[in-house]
């Protein structure tokens, strides 16, 4: 499971090329911007990223064990595509998790943690009308974010994943992300939490992730685009 569950946005002015090749692979396809399917080619990534294939190739297998790229043998590496079976399996598991985050969370709030969670929620409206990408990669932020906030570090770094994976479903089969409905939805929970409200916290947490999935398992068109501009914008320091 990824052990990367931190979603403060630190800069890291001395971070290795392998770490920093890792975020920017990662950011580009949690926003989506790799599609599931697209290939990796070493020699490119190691081009634009400025590091060796043998750099490119452990961060790809990194990458493998978080479910977000396919190894092929033969064939090279691949932005994964996760069935549809393994998609209706992967919400199921992020569904029960999320509850008990809640559970957890209802009784230990603080109000440093309410206002960091609004904080966040600020930030996903301030981008919503003008950046899809950001709007995505903060909304599955918002979810890893309650987890850490609930002590429970396993289950971080299980939904952390889980929030990733989900991406790529809704990259493959879902509908255009609704960041207006996102937002109102992550300010309910919040509101809920604030006030210890356990039930009306589950509730909204549940309609919240039963859209998620409702939009996640429908077909989408699949486009072709230049991975080598992608990669530049996520090379950038």
């Amino acid at each position: 499971m990824n052990d990367d569950v931190s979603v403060k946005r630190v800069k890291r002015p001395n971070l290795p090329r392998s770490e920093a090749m890792y975020h920017g692979l990662r950011r580009a396809i949690i926003e989506r911007a790799l599609k599931p399917g697209d290939k990796l080619p070493e020699d490119v990534i190691g081009e634009r990223f400025g590091v060796s294939r043998t750099i490119v190739r452990s961060v790809l297998g990194r990458l493998n064990s978080e479910g977000l790229v396919d190894l092929i043998p033969n064939r090279g590496a691949a932005v994964a595509q996760p069935t549809l079976e393994e998609a209706y399996d992967i919400f199921e598991v992020r569904r029960s998790l999320e509850r008990d985050v809640v559970r957890r969370l209802v009784s230990k709030i603080t109000k440093t943690d309410v206002e960091q969670l609004k904080a966040h929620v600020a930030r996903e409206e301030a981008v919503k009308a003008s950046n899809t990408a950001e709007s995505i990669r903060l909304a599955g932020e918002f979810h890893i974010l309650l987890a850490e906030m609930a002590g429970n570090a396993v289950t971080a770094r299980y939904i952390n994943e889980l929030v990733s994976r989900c991406s790529l479903i809704l990259a493959l089969y879902g509908r255009p992300h609704s960041s207006d409905c996102a937002v109102n939805e992550h300010l309910e929970i919040v509101a809920a939490l604030q006030k210890g409200d356990s039930e009306k916290a589950l509730e909204t947490m549940d309609h919240h992730l039963e859209a998620v999935t409702e939009r996640a398992l429908l077909s989408a068109p699949v486009t072709q685009h230049d991975i080598r501009a992608i990669l530049d914008e996520y090379a950038k320091p």
